[in-house]
């Protein structure tokens, strides 16, 4: 399946917003990690992830996720994860990475 990856930057607020669809595995994940460097080259400031229209993501995006959030975390920002499917926040429950990433509308 494929990854649709909707991005931009909020002025006003100094954020990225960001839409992801599909599924971030193994074959995707290099899509998202290049979206998301270019875009902290960009501006080095929060992003907030609309994850409404994603379906999966396994341990490669989850990676991909830990790597930006490790450079921002440099610059004290953060990422935001609002919308996660009931499988997607189990998974971020299960490996944790709800303390490190800030999770709304569970």
């Amino acid at each position: 399946m494929a990854l649709y990856i909707n991005k931009n930057y909020n002025k006003e607020e100094q954020l990225w917003m960001i839409n992801i669809a599909g599924e971030i595995d193994i074959y995707t994940a290099n899509q998202l990690k290049e979206t998301l460097m270019k875009m902290l080259d960009e501006h080095n400031e929060n992003i907030k992830i609309n994850c409404l229209e994603l379906d999966y993501i396994d341990s490669t995006g989850l990676g991909v996720l830990i790597g930006a959030l490790k450079r921002l975390k440099k610059e004290n920002k953060s990422i935001i994860i609002i919308n996660p499917k009931k499988n997607i926040s189990k998974l971020l429950t299960i490996t944790g990475l709800n303390k490190i990433f800030i999770i709304e509308g569970e």
